[in-house]
């Protein structure tokens, strides 16, 4: 009966596990910061991940510019399949995946008034002719 406790608790404290993480910091911070279509938060702001793979990073702040940024995350060594199999379950110990995002906001300009007025004659000139345009982003 010792001996069954004694092997339970070794298989516990040896059970290895790999924790990831992506972290997103912007300058200046504050930012709200989607991963993939789901906000995560204000930045700096981080999330754990499961998958490997190409991840888009929307990042929004007023009075910035907003910007979608795509990353690939490729996968460590101890990832490759087979040797996940030891990281994940046999390792004695916890092994971490940081994956860290820096993204510089740049602000917003906004166009001269004389430019927006000659857009907004010229939609107006092409909206009496019948043209129709879609409009600008």
């Amino acid at each position: 009966m010792l001996f069954i406790l004694a092997a339970t608790c070794f298989c516990q404290a040896s059970v290895g596990c790999v924790r990831r993480r992506m972290t997103v910091r912007t300058n200046p911070p504050g930012a709200m910061v989607s991963v993939d279509n789901q906000v995560i938060g204000a930045s700096p702001a981080s999330t754990p991940f499961v998958y490997y793979g190409t991840r888009e990073f929307r990042v929004e702040a007023d009075g910035y510019r907003t910007e979608t940024i795509r990353r690939r995350f490729n996968p460590p060594w101890y990832q490759w399949p087979g040797i996940d199999f030891v990281a994940e379950t046999l390792w004695p110990g916890e092994i971490r995946d940081e994956r860290i995002i820096d993204v510089t906001l740049v602000p917003k300009t906004l166009p001269a008034s004389e430019e927006i007025i000659a857009r907004a004659d010229g939609l107006r000139q092409q909206s009496n002719s019948g043209i129709v345009t879609a409009p600008r982003q």
